[in-house]
């Protein structure tokens, strides 16, 4: 984020990667809402991205790179930002992503800081996306499972954005890479305080879950618990494939909105009012600092 004037600052954020579905119009629409996720995250508004792209233009149609731009076109049209321009090269391996950026109040940013203990925590998108699209790339999950990702991979997280500024909220990350407990860990890494995750309330794919028990886990479920295990407790009694889903790497996930607890009900119905009918309360904050307990 970058001040402007005491009443403007901009924020600039970037993200691209490779296909995680087969059909190139829909990796676009998720390239787009994933890479707007993090300007949502802080409780500001978008206006201008520029392309990124990396096309083996020797290897591939160029007809493909046509549906993942129109797909990507439409999902800025719907979230109402200007595409500027951008840039291509050509690589061995399709890539496609955007840079963008935002605009906000300087004193309304939402930070991933700031949580409060007694605060509610709720989450806006079920969890497991990782897991699925590694079951799309091994061929074993079915239409149904494809369709159920997609459709929550290319959702915007605008909505749930206006509603936690005006409901006004404590703490909010988006969750991406890094999986729930990483961008969890982030929010409390700073010492003052910690977080309870019950896990039987958390929104995941159904399929995830199968795919869980199986074993079929992506490697970056292992970084992720790897770098964060010490900051994390489960409680005896949890399944062991709650921790792969909680590492799960996310893409295009949903919001963690830290809110007190008087409001949080009230953020859950307005969410659940504009569509978003898998948000959750799945925790609360805690003053074990530094620290997070599934149970």
């Amino acid at each position: 984020m970058y001040k402007l004037t005491d009443n403007l600052a901009i924020i600039q954020t970037v993200d691209y990667f490779t296909p995680i579905v087969d059909d190139p119009y829909a990796f676009g629409q998720i390239a787009v809402a994933n890479a707007l996720s993090d300007v949502y995250a802080m409780g500001g508004k978008p206006i201008t991205a520029m392309n990124i792209v990396c096309f083996p233009s020797k290897t591939m149609d160029i007809s493909v790179l046509g549906e993942i731009l129109s797909g990507g076109l439409d999902k800025l049209k719907e979230a109402e930002v200007t595409l500027v321009g951008g840039h291509s090269v050509d690589d061995l391996e399709l890539k496609y992503g955007l840079s963008v950026t935002g605009v906000i109040h300087p004193e309304k940013v939402i930070l991933n800081s700031g949580a409060k203990p007694g605060d509610k925590l709720i989450l806006t998108k079920p969890l497991g996306t990782g897991i699925i699209n590694t079951a799309i790339k091994a061929n074993m999950a079915d239409a149904d499972a494809v369709a159920a990702v997609t459709e929550q991979m290319t959702m915007l997280n605008n909505k749930a954005s206006e509603i936690m500024q005006e409901i006004g909220v404590h703490a909010c990350t988006d969750v991406t890479g890094f999986g729930l407990l990483g961008h969890a860990c982030e929010m409390i890494q700073s010492g003052e305080v910690g977080l309870e995750i019950d896990h039987t309330t958390l929104p995941i794919f159904p399929k995830a879950i199968e795919f869980a028990q199986m074993g079929l886990i992506p490697a970056g479920t292992y970084r992720n618990r790897d770098f964060r295990s010490a900051m994390v407790n489960f409680a005896s009694g949890v399944p062991d494939w709650i921790s792969d889903v909680l590492f799960d790497p996310q893409t295009s996930g949903g919001l963690i909105i830290s809110v007190s607890d008087e409001k949080a009900q009230t953020l859950l119905t307005r969410l659940h009012d504009a569509g978003l009918i898998q948000s959750a309360i799945i925790g609360k904050v805690t003053n074990q600092s530094g620290q997070i307990m599934v149970q």
